[in-house]
């Protein structure tokens, strides 16, 4: 491999780097102690570090020192920090340089060394340290004083999940959300400007108003949900992107079925901003601290095993019987160690929470062997990007000290898209990261489907069973499982293990002991409120959970009374009756909504909401706009006609008939109770209530 070429480095940018470390490791030290430690005169020292200090590296403020005299305290800005960072990796690169030719020279060989940031075969130094963006404990305090006095932005779960790994070196050589030109390099041909190799879009998405307050060059605070500062920005970069271009780049289609496009749409701010991060502290993880490593310390503990070669296991789902197995040849067939590397940040909606998911791995983990296998947590917020996600888990496992990754059939897909097809190809991703397997840095397993051989009983590759005509073959796929749990019914050891089926059925009890919610939508006057009522009554003529109902007016009086009826008030609205109908059902009640709800994106939120703690009914009142006129008992609809009242659904403002409900019900000529009875009857087909 040719030596990697360095950016030359000017004598000025010593000089800057030189006086950073020295402020950085002593940012109290005097000026006399400063300048012999930088070997200059006193004068040369002040002209640097006014410098500095015009270009917004360095704040000076006033102290007394203990014999009374005038001192100066010196911290390094957020922009300051960030050079400090790029001149190391400039400084850094020129001395690989350096010794690659020296090396060539006395040897005729290439050392086989290999910066981390231009990969292009295995890594020889895949235990070694890799680059943080953190900046020392010294300066992070301080730099939380600075911080402090920035415009602020609270990040969303998702960006905390980048963030952390851009900071801890698992998005290396990321130095920071993607500025404008590495975005449109990494949508169009999935390389960085530079020409490194990066799959995927991270980037810091704001609203328009949040973008339009910035100046280019500001720093800002970076905030995670409860207002803690986890870093700065130096925002370099400030853009409204093409997000149907992205969406038909990165993820194959500009089609809502997909989760990463509905969150590119529906939930992503409108505006990108890019530039370098400086790390001042990791989010705080309450759960599971024990299992929770970055890169550096995952490489450490590598090293101190004597790990040399180690494949990782990528997974969202419990570890079953097939998986075990298929982690023990990956492992036999790489002669690798084992990392279980399972992801714990945000994964596909409707996914088994990762608690309960834990729980399952560490039940398991005994029947491994506890020499050659390990098991760390993955704070990665997934896109479920097929083909390019594959290579992106590639190179994250590769910052993470792995040399070996299992590439799945049909690997972080996203299920199917709009037309009831998959999104990818069973194969593509395995395709696409063969491809780029020596960039990527690491050796792709092939994962293999494995089935139950009855007459064996042992599980072996499904496309290795010669004798299949002769055999009993046993398998349970992802649906029948889910089926099994809600109806309480067996689940053979051949599947799984007990342990794990114990902790599933904790979380996940029958369905008719689960909570849920029926969300009734359709036009105002269509009946909603009417129906809900004597369903609740049903409901609670039954027995057996607690019933709730959060009736549009209802909801408007006690818990949204100061929004009024504009779009975004209107959406802001139905995402509380969904907040509360998730915490309803996820504590083992039945939550009955019965707002108008009109936009099908609003709607498939609060699904997603409900959905990660039981089922999600929707129940499409289908009475047509004459009917609800000829009801109008308020006189609204008139009131719309005659343009006294604004944006009012299904006359001024439009109202998204749901495309696939769970049930349509028609209210025209039908007597109420029948209409409540067609929902019983509902209920009970999909097992949420006893027949």
């Amino acid at each position: 491999m040719a030596p990697p070429k360095a950016k030359p480095i000017t004598d000025e940018d010593g000089n800057v780097f030189r006086l950073l470390r020295q402020l950085d490791l002593a940012p109290e030290a005097s000026q006399r102690s400063i300048a012999e430690a930088l070997g200059l005169s006193l004068g040369t020292l002040n002209t640097r570090l006014k410098s500095a200090e015009a270009a917004g590296f360095i704040k000076i403020s006033e102290r007394s020192g203990p014999d009374r005299r005038q001192r100066f305290a010196y911290v390094l800005t957020p922009r300051g920090a960030a050079e400090k960072n790029r001149l190391t990796e400039s400084f850094l690169a020129r001395k690989l340089a350096e010794y690659e030719a020296l090396h060539a020279e006395l040897t005729g060989t290439a050392s086989g060394l290999v910066p981390i940031k231009h990969r292009t075969e295995l890594m020889q130094n895949n235990l070694a340290p890799i680059s943080e963006l953190y900046v020392s404990y010294e300066s992070a305090q301080k730099l939380k004083v600075e911080a402090g006095n920035l415009v602020s932005h609270d990040l969303s779960p998702r960006q905390i999940c980048d963030l952390e790994l851009l900071m801890n070196g698992g998005f290396n050589p990321l130095k920071g959300f993607l500025s404008e030109e590495d975005y449109n390099g990494v949508v169009e041909n999935m390389r960085l400007a530079d020409g490194s190799l990066w799959p995927m879009p991270i980037t810091l998405d704001v609203s328009e108003e949040f973008a339009a307050s910035l100046e280019i060059g500001q720093d800002i605070a970076l905030r995670d949900q409860e207002g803690v500062i986890l870093g700065t920005m130096t925002v370099t970069d400030r853009w409204t992107p093409d997000k149907s271009r992205e969406a038909e780049k990165v993820f194959g289609a500009d089609d809502a079925a997909h989760p990463a496009v509905n969150y590119l749409h529906n939930t992503a701010g409108k505006v990108y901003l890019g530039g370098p991060v400086t790390g001042i502290q990791q989010p705080v993880h309450y759960d599971f601290r024990g299992r929770r490593d970055t890169p550096n310390e995952l490489r450490a503990l590598f090293r101190k095993l004597g790990w040399r070669k180690v494949v990782a296991f990528q997974t969202r789902n419990p570890l079953h019987r097939a998986h075990q197995e298929l982690t023990f040849r990956a492992a036999k067939e790489a002669q690798a160690n084992l990392l279980i590397h399972p992801v714990v940040g945000m994964t596909k909606p409707g996914d088994v929470d990762h608690f309960t998911r834990v729980r399952c791995y560490e039940a398991v983990l005994d029947k491994y062997p506890q020499s050659t296998t390990n098991m760390s947590l993955l704070n990665l917020a997934m896109r479920m990007g097929g083909p390019r996600e594959a290579v992106w888990h590639g190179l994250i496992r590769a910052n993470h000290g792995c040399t070996h990754f299992i590439v799945g059939r049909d690997h972080a897909g996203p299920g199917k898209n709009s037309q009831g097809e998959d999104f990818y190809g069973p194969y593509d991703a395995q395709d696409l990261f063969r491809e780029y397997q020596s960039e990527i840095g690491v050796e792709m397993v092939d994962f293999k489907h494995m089935v139950y051989v009855q007459e064996r009983a042992q599980y072996e590759p499904a496309d290795e069973i010669e004798d299949r005509d002769n055999v009993t073959i046993l398998n349970i796929s992802g649906t029948e499982l889910r089926r099994r749990l809600q109806e309480g019914l067996e689940i053979p050891e051949w599947f799984s293990f007990p342990e794990v089926v114990a902790e599933l059925r904790r979380t996940r009890p029958p369905r008719a002991k689960q909570g849920f919610t029926v969300f009734f939508t359709g036009l105002s006057g269509s009946g909603k409120s009417t129906i809900a009522n004597a369903l609740m009554v049903k409901l609670m003529e039954m027995g057996g959970r607690p019933v709730t109902l959060l009736d549009g007016d209802i909801v408007r009086k006690n818990l949204s009374s100061e929004l009024g009826f504009s779009k975004e008030h209107r959406d802001l609205n139905i995402r509380r009756i969904g907040y509360v109908a998730s915490e309803i059902t996820k504590n083992g009640g039945i939550a009955i909504c019965a707002p108008i709800a009109p936009y099908a994106t609003t709607r498939r939120a609060v699904r997603e909401d409900v959905e990660q703690f039981g089922a999600f009914i929707e129940v499409h009142v289908a009475t047509s706009l004459e009917e609800c006129e000829r009801r109008d008992r308020k006189g609204l609809y008139k009131l719309a006609r005659e343009g006294k009242i604004k944006e009012f659904t299904g006359i001024s403002d439009p109202y998204d008939v749901p495309a696939d409900p769970e049930l349509s019900v028609e209210t025209e000529n039908v007597e109420v109770d029948n209409c409540a009875h067609q929902v019983i009857l509902k209920l009970e087909s999909m097992g949420l209530i006893a027949g």
